[in-house]
Formats: C-alpha cells, sequence, structure tokens
C-alpha cells in the first residue's frame, strides 16, 4: 500500500513538474538586466565577426544591382527562361522570399490579438525579416516586366497614352497585395521600436547617436498618453495586419490558380500557399535567431520555449503542405483529367522528379522529427532541421512553376529549363542582401522587443506569487524601471 502511494505521489509529481508554465524570461532576470542586455549589443562596438559577416554579405549584395544593370542593358534573354518556360527562376524567387515574410506578420499580429506572450521575444526580429525578404521578392516581378521604367504603369496612374490597368489581373492584384503588406509592416515594425528607440535615446554617450535616437524616437517620453496613444495604434495596426498574413500568399496563388494551365488551376492553392509561407517563414525566423541567441548570449530571452513552440507551428504547418501535396495527385485522378494526371505524374517521375523528391524530403520527411523533444530541445538539431524547410520551400515553387509548363500540350513545345549564371547570380545577390540588411538591423536597433518582455516577468504582475512586493524589492525594482 505505501508502494502504491510513493508511486502515485512520484506520478504525480512528474505531471505536475510536466504541466508547470517554464517561464519565458529564465533566471528571474531583473528588468534593469534586460534593458542593459539588449541595449550593449547596438551600444558596444561592433566585433569583429560582425565586420567580417557584413563585408562578405555586403560583397554578395552588390551581385544584385550588377546583375539588374546586366539585365536592363542586354536584355531579359539573360535570364534561362523562354518558350514554353517563361517564368522560371524569376518568379520563384518572387514567390519564395514573400513566403520568408509572412512569419513577422503572424507573429506580430495574430500571435499579439490572440494575447500569446511567448512571441515577445522574437517578434522584433521577425518584423525585420519580413521587410527585408519582401524588399528582395520585389526585385523581380519589377524586373521581369523587361522594360523596368515602364513598370509605374501598373500602378493605375491617368497618363497621356490612355493606358489603363485590367484591374481583373491577378498580376495587378500581387501589386496592390505586396505594397500594402509592405507599407502595413514597415508601419508595424516602425512603431514597436518607438518605446526602445527612446531608451537608446536615453542612453546615448555621444551627441551623434542622442540626435539620430531622439529623431527616431519621435519625442517618445513614455508618458500615460503615450502609452494609451501607442496601444491603440498597435492594436488598430495588427487587426489590419490580420487579414494581410491570409490575403497576400492567398493572392499570390491566384497567378497560378486562375488559369487554365494543368497543374495551376487548382482551388487548393490559397490555403496551401499560406500554410507554406508560414511554414517557411517560422524556418527562417530559428535559422536567424539560433545563432544571434548563442554570439550574444540571449538563452534568457530567447528560450528553449520559444524554440520548443516554433517548432510545434513548423510542424503542423509542414504536415498541412504533405497533406496539401497528396490532395493534389488525389483531385487530378479524382477529375478524371488526362492531362491534370499527366502534370502530377510528370512532376514526380519526369524530368524534375530530382526537384520534386528533394521537395518532399524537406518539408514533409524532415519536419516529422520535431515529434521528437530532443530534437526540439537542442537548438543545434533544430537548426539543422530548419535547413531542409529553408530548402525545400524553394523547390517547391521551383516544382510549382517549372513542372506545369516546361512540357506543353503538343510534344513539339516541349523544353526543359537550365537557369544561366545571370540566375544563379542574381539569386546569390538577393541572399546577401537579404543577410546584409539583418546584420545592420542587428547592429543599430534593439533586436529584442525590451519593453514588451518586461511586461511578462514576475515584475510586471502585480498578482504574481514571487515575493516581490516586500519593501526592499520595491526599491529595487523602481531603480530597475529608471534604469
Amino acid at each position: 500500500m505505501r508502494a502504491d502511494n510513493s508511486s502515485a505521489q512520484a506520478a504525480f509529481a512528474k505531471a505536475a513538474d510536466y504541466l508547470e508554465r517554464r517561464p519565458l524570461v529564465s533566471n528571474h532576470r531583473p528588468l534593469s538586466w534586460i534593458t542593459q542586455k539588449v541595449c550593449q549589443i547596438v551600444e558596444e562596438p561592433a566585433p569583429k565577426w560582425w565586420w567580417i559577416l557584413t563585408i562578405v554579405f555586403g560583397a554578395m549584395a552588390t551581385l544584385t544591382p550588377a546583375m539588374l544593370t546586366y539585365l536592363v542593358s542586354t536584355g531579359v534573354g539573360v535570364w534561362g527562361l523562354n518558350v514554353p518556360v517563361c517564368w522560371a527562376w524569376d518568379i520563384t524567387n518572387f514567390v519564395f522570399w514573400i513566403g520568408i515574410g509572412h512569419a513577422g506578420t503572424l507573429i506580430s499580429a495574430i500571435l499579439f490579438l490572440t494575447r500569446q506572450k511567448w512571441r515577445t521575444s522574437i517578434n522584433r526580429s521577425a518584423e525585420a525579416m519580413t521587410i527585408f525578404a519582401v524588399i528582395c521578392a520585389g526585385i523581380f516581378p519589377a524586373f521581369h516586366v523587361g522594360r523596368v521604367w515602364m513598370a509605374w504603369f501598373l500602378a493605375p496612374i491617368p497618363n497621356a497614352n490612355a493606358i489603363w490597368q485590367n484591374f481583373r489581373s491577378p498580376l495587378l492584384w500581387d501589386v496592390f497585395a505586396v505594397s500594402t503588406y509592405f507599407t502595413v509592416s514597415l508601419i508595424f515594425w516602425y512603431l514597436g521600436l518607438i518605446p526602445d528607440l527612446a531608451s537608446l535615446r536615453d542612453r546615448a554617450t555621444t551627441r551623434l547617436r542622442q540626435m539620430v535616437y531622439g529623431l527616431l524616437a519621435l519625442g517618445w517620453r513614455g508618458s500615460n498618453r503615450h502609452w494609451t496613444h501607442y496601444e491603440k495604434t498597435y492594436l488598430i495596426l495588427a487587426g489590419i495586419s490580420t487579414p494581410l498574413v491570409l490575403s497576400v500568399h492567398s493572392v499570390v496563388s491566384f497567378d497560378f490558380a486562375t488559369s487554365i494551365v494543368p497543374g495551376w488551376h487548382t482551388t487548393i492553392f490559397p490555403p496551401y500557399f499560406v500554410a507554406g509561407a508560414i511554414f517557411g517563414g517560422f524556418a527562417m525566423v530559428l535559422t536567424l535567431l539560433i545563432p544571434f541567441r548563442e554570439i550574444y548570449n540571449l538563452h534568457d530571452l530567447v528560450t528553449d520555449k520559444h524554440i520548443d513552440n516554433m517548432c510545434k507551428i513548423i510542424l503542423l504547418t509542414g504536415s498541412l503542405v504533405g497533406y496539401a501535396y497528396s490532395m493534389e495527385f488525389f483531385i487530378a485522378w479524382y477529375s478524371g483529367n488526362p492531362f491534370e494526371i499527366y502534370a502530377f505524374t510528370n512532376r514526380a517521375f519526369g524530368p524534375y522528379w530530382w526537384a520534386y523528391w528533394a521537395m518532399i524530403t524537406c518539408n514533409v520527411a524532415a519536419p516529422q522529427l520535431f515529434w521528437f523533444k530532443y530534437c526540439r530541445q537542442n537548438p543545434w538539431v533544430v537548426l539543422a532541421i530548419v535547413m531542409f524547410p529553408n530548402t525545400g520551400m524553394w523547390f517547391e515553387r521551383f516544382v510549382i512553376i517549372v513542372t506545369s509548363i516546361h512540357r506543353d500540350f503538343l510534344p513539339s513545345s516541349w523544353g526543359y529549363f537550365s537557369p544561366t549564371w545571370v540566375d544563379i547570380t542574381l539569386f546569390i545577390g538577393t541572399i546577401g542582401l537579404f543577410v546584409f540588411l539583418f546584420l545592420l538591423f542587428v547592429r543599430f536597433l534593439p533586436i529584442i522587443n525590451m519593453f514588451e518582455v518586461k511586461g511578462i516577468t514576475p515584475q510586471a504582475d502585480p498578482h504574481s506569487s514571487e515575493d516581490h512586493h516586500s519593501p526592499s524589492s520595491i526599491t529595487q525594482t523602481a531603480s530597475e524601471v529608471h534604469a
């Protein structure tokens, strides 16, 4: 009987330990520590590794204007696209970069509205990643028009040529969706930066830094009136951004779904594209955060719980993407359309079979490792696994676009797309541009949202069970807030 009681108590203790909420800021860090830890990344001299990486990726970024200049001066023919593959690496890269930017809005808007407190340590870097990814994405359709100096005709601006846009074209919907997404994301990101920019302004030791951060902080003083206006505006922007999470990549999917091309003409594309974008976006967030977490020793702010939650989201969305892959084949078979059936059979067993099975391996098989707790708890294992979705999501866009059009209805129109050195170099250049911009962000702006992280600490909760309401602790807390 006594043995049964002891085993029951042990089981109960184990269950209680399992159900206990892990803190989002580890080791009971005080408020002043959070400010000091985040601000010192910006305030201390740049380390040698930062200069090396910035120079390397800055040099890679220069490939982008160099290749675009060569493209404009020579012609779009320097790309590998041609009949029948008129969309190739350029549109593949466009959809890839737009998808990368989806996690930022999801973390900032949807998780904010659902009051998910674990978002506070990762939303700043995810929002920055969104903006930089959309910048990279916008390059490709702008130059894909051929005469880039005529791209302004995409906007409904009255002109002497009496040219008016075709508002029934999903390509024009892209212009409005992506531009709106970029504008709202930029405002959302900047608005969240203002209180932390004021902290950097108040801590500045040089006149130049004080002026720059003071100008960017827009006169923020942290008064009750300022916080009231801030919280209302942030809530409104979160409400505006939430539909964008679903609409932007849905509109991008309409570029394909509204056509009658076998392999594209399917109604599953909007939710399929959105799930894939969130899947790839969270993978990229982890790819960027885990190294900086280790370099700057941010383990108490970006905890194992944050990584675990993001791994679970990747597991969920990766499973949804895998379901979409299988449903594509089922619908092609169920339709009885021989052209649809051939389009999907050709994907898996045709000339591009290697791309299709690379996509399946990276997007469906690899994320299933996150079922195991060990794989979610070890940051370096996580970093290795998320490299597969980063690669697989590019292959997914390549498979959807190229394999659907490289074999037309007539065998005489069949072709095989191979990228040119310009295609490859331009894509490498956008990768360099993306990382270069993120390195600048890490160096000059707070990578973690300080005031939101402070808001989830026990010190900020008047009902917390921790003993921080004694006179000595109240005095300490007051000095920390002032710091």
